[in-house]
């Protein structure tokens, strides 16, 4: 019964670490969890706060100022009484006001202000698309990384495992004296050199994983591993036509509308430096009382004092630019050149955009190509291999045949894996500049 329940213990033990404490995770998560704790996205989310906030500052300008004010003063000597007349005393006198302001016009610089940070609100948002997207593609190329050093590191058992049965049948042969003794150690050099790639390969698959961890900002562990499920849509991508690729980017890329989104917010801009010539009609009220006191002298209650001080005032306000040493002109020059400047980063960011994609697209063309080589040449590989591994069999061919025709597929395996996931690659390049 003892031995049960260890047994038992132990296969429980089995289940947590291969299941419990397993981590895989599909390309999707990869990249959500990669754009969760990446700090520029962090960093990128707080400076679109601020520019939120800058943008609500820029609409609450529109109401009105209010103030309250209270004031306690002491004079000695000849001051003014609340009677309005000079005479030699000594006086305390308290005070308080409160008044209100309002803008009516200032050339709509209130308006062009809410217009250009809102323009500024969409630029970080575009920004931060940016942002994503060039983070996911990041991930991406390292998910499909994994995916090849995991391929050839499955090719190097798989080679391995070929090689040792080999030896296994070579031995058989040998123990019944119809193979010489020299292809059993020719095998056996052959297995040990195949273990060495496999380890190889196993160290290549770890690093890939541990530089796909890093990128998402995860502690790494032996445990953490991906899982290729169709929802990845990464096998049997066609290739995109590049004309439309270049009019999806047109209108989708994030660096291009956050460029015009710039535009946006120097045209506004400028038209923001012309509002200083108009003049700004501001309309205020206010009310105020007060208390005073006279030393050696018969007061007034503080009360009364107060009623009987009571004011109350309204009034308009109009402020007109005449001259101000020539700082409106010359912010009103300074902001066209930064209207002139920020068209011709549009013209420039279109110009990289279609660059980039014909890049991209011949790049993609002439992976397409070398795939369908490198598939074309596996195929003969195997063939070569097959046949090779015939005539070694019925003793019309040597094991240095065999072992060439091997080595020719395991590198023809491993371009062939190559070249697929390089196709694949060079997809989803097209793809992000479409702002998929």
């Amino acid at each position: 019964m003892r031995k049960q329940i260890k047994y038992l213990s132990a296969l429980l033990l089995l289940f947590n670490f291969l299941f419990v404490n397993a981590e895989k995770y599909t390309l999707n998560q990869c990249i959500e969890i990669a754009l969760h704790n990446n700090l520029q996205v962090q960093q990128q989310e707080n400076e679109m706060r601020q520019q939120q906030l800058a943008y609500d500052q820029t609409r609450q300008n529109l109401l009105p100022t209010v103030s309250a004010n209270a004031g306690q003063n002491w004079s000695w000597g000849r001051s003014t009484g609340v009677d309005n007349v000079m005479r030699a005393q000594n006086i305390a006198n308290t005070s308080f006001s409160l008044n209100a302001n309002l803008v009516l016009f200032d050339g709509l610089s209130m308006k062009y202000n809410i217009d250009q940070s809102k323009a500024l609100v969409n630029k970080t948002e575009a920004d931060m698309q940016q942002l994503k997207l060039d983070i996911s593609l990041n991930i991406t190329a390292m998910f499909l990384q994994v995916l090849l050093d995991k391929e050839l590191e499955q090719t190097a058992q798989e080679q391995l495992a070929l090689t040792q049965r080999k030896i296994e049948k070579t031995q058989a042969l040998v123990n019944a004296q119809r193979t010489a003794q020299g292809e059993l150690y020719s095998m056996q050099a052959q297995e040990a050199k195949e273990q060495l790639a496999l380890v190889q390969a196993q160290n290549t698959t770890k690093l890939a994983l541990l530089d796909l961890a890093q990128a998402m900002e995860l502690p790494y562990s032996d445990s953490f591993d991906i899982v290729h499920t169709t929802t990845d849509s990464l096998d049997h991508q066609l290739l995109p036509d590049k004309t439309i690729v270049y009019q999806e980017a047109m209108s989708n890329r994030p660096e291009l509308k956050a460029a015009q989104y710039a535009l946006e917010a120097q045209q506004i801009g400028l038209k923001n430096a012309k509002s200083a010539y108009y003049p700004t009609l501001s309309a205020g009220t206010g009310i105020s009382t007060g208390y005073y006191h006279l030393y050696g002298a018969d007061n007034v209650a503080f009360g009364k004092q107060l009623g009987d001080n009571f004011t109350t005032n309204v009034g308009l306000n109009l402020t007109i630019p005449i001259f101000d040493r020539m700082q409106t002109p010359n912010a009103v020059k300074r902001q066209e050149i930064n209207v002139q400047n920020a068209k011709l980063n549009i013209e420039q960011i279109t110009k990289d955009i279609q660059k980039e994609i014909d890049q991209a697209y011949y790049n993609a063309l002439a992976a397409q190509t070398q795939q369908q080589s490198a598939e074309q040449a596996l195929t003969y590989a195997q063939e070569a291999f097959r046949y090779a591994e015939q005539k070694q069999e019925a003793g019309k061919g040597t094991i240095y045949e065999l072992y060439e025709a091997k080595k020719l597929l395991t590198q023809a395996q491993s371009e062939q894996l190559q070249a697929k996931y390089n196709y694949i690659f060079k997809v989803r390049i097209l793809q992000y500049y479409a702002g998929k």
